[in-house]
């Protein structure tokens, strides 16, 4: 527009005018970006109802088979076995031997607790089903270099909530190599995982309402502090070193790491697995480590092995897992067969168990464990 001649007071009503038309169209972009972004905070917070309505679902196990139908439990299977392919994949390509393991044995099937084991007579003798393949797949470590396997482990665990399972899918490994080697393949396990799960579960990702950014936002190397770092910071909540760490301080940890993958290294010995090895500057101490994830908390549980007979009997014989197991009237004759193999085999190896269910839990976004598998097994919900 061009004014010729306009009067002082037409320059001023003119120059009104156009001030009110930019305060009203900036008004209206401000309206509209308020708008767009209470759009935005509702969308969340319906997506986040849909996403707790649908595996608050999946969390039943009374009557587990009226789910079987429901695209929410055929979602989390799809998932659950896209990081089984995922993990297959990272061991096809790193050189690693699948192996096919006992799951009815000695107490060398025995994790760390011997109460919780399940007893069965076998042939007039006590045995047990297994927990872990660990010591089986330890044995191969000099002959194979690098070995894993798949399979269920056993808890005689009371509790029927949204932690605990009597029976739950391990991914087992064991190599002939050192600790730091052995957190590089957790790490690219994990992030084979779910790499899997967002290259094939789109859709599945999408019915249950899972953050896809956050999966994609997994990336090696993951943050590493220490036990006595970590106890340091839950200082306030009372724990001294030498303490386990509970469920809570796990959760209190993940969330000072701003919710992403955290390890936990270099556990008291006391606390942990007898052939887990000392550290060489340190005997108090072992080479482990336990991957916390979001969600889930604990999800693998990792060392590097003792393989020296004298300290490897010394250290089981004095172990709280050797007492229980004399308590309940078994004898070192359970571990006959493993302190025999060390007398002549002395190789450097590590290893690790990943419990699926806790990964599927983290890539979930659970609150129940419950909610992992097509079939969770607890106390109540056996068919």
């Amino acid at each position: 527009m061009k004014i010729v001649n306009a009067s002082n007071a037409d320059h001023d009503v003119l120059a009104f005018c156009i001030g009110l038309s930019k305060r009203l169209i900036w008004l209206n972009l401000e309206c509209s970006v308020w708008v767009v972004e209470t759009q935005l905070s509702e969308i969340r917070k319906t997506s986040e109802k849909t996403s707790g309505k649908a595996l608050n679902l999946l969390k039943d196990t009374k009557n587990r088979h009226k789910l079987l139908p429901t695209a929410e439990l055929n979602a989390a299977v799809k998932i659950e076995s896209s990081l089984l392919k995922g993990a297959r994949k990272y061991f096809e390509e790193h050189g690693f031997v699948e192996v096919v393991v006992p799951h009815l044995t000695k107490a060398t099937g025995a994790c760390e607790n011997i109460a919780t084991m399940f007893e069965v007579d076998y042939f007039g003798h006590r045995r047990y089903l297994s927990q872990t393949a660990q010591l089986y797949l330890e044995v191969l470590t000099p002959f194979l270099g690098k070995v894993w396997c798949i399979g269920p482990s056993f808890r005689a665990e009371n509790a029927v909530d949204e932690r605990h399972l009597t029976e739950f899918t391990l991914v087992e490994l064991e190599f002939a190599g050192n600790f730091k080697e052995l957190l590089e393949h957790i790490e690219g396990v994990i992030c084979s995982m779910i790499g899997c799960v967002l290259s094939e579960r789109e859709r599945e990702l999408q019915l249950l309402n899972v953050d896809v950014e956050r999966l994609k936002r997994v990336k090696k190397p993951f943050e590493k502090i220490t036990y006595t770092e970590a106890v340091g910071l839950l200082a306030d909540y009372g724990v001294k070193w030498g303490d386990d760490l509970k469920s809570h301080h796990e959760k209190s940890l993940i969330q000072m790491n701003g919710n992403k993958p955290l390890f936990i290294t270099h556990f008291p010995k006391a606390i942990k697995f007898f052939n887990m090895r000392e550290n060489d500057e340190n005997p108090e101490i072992v080479n482990s480590a336990d991957l916390l994830l979001p969600m889930s908390g604990e999800a693998v549980g990792a060392a590097e092995r003792e393989y020296r007979y004298e300290r490897l009997y010394e250290r089981l014989v004095n172990s709280t897992m050797f007492k229980q197991l004399v308590e309940k009237g078994g004898s070192i004759e359970d571990f006959d067969w493993y302190l025999d193999f060390y007398k002549t085999h002395n190789v450097l190896h590590s290893g690790c168990g990943i419990g699926l269910n806790r990964v599927t839990q983290f890539v979930l976004g659970a609150e129940d464990i419950r909610a992992t598998t097509a079939f969770p097994l607890n106390r109540e919900s056996i068919i």
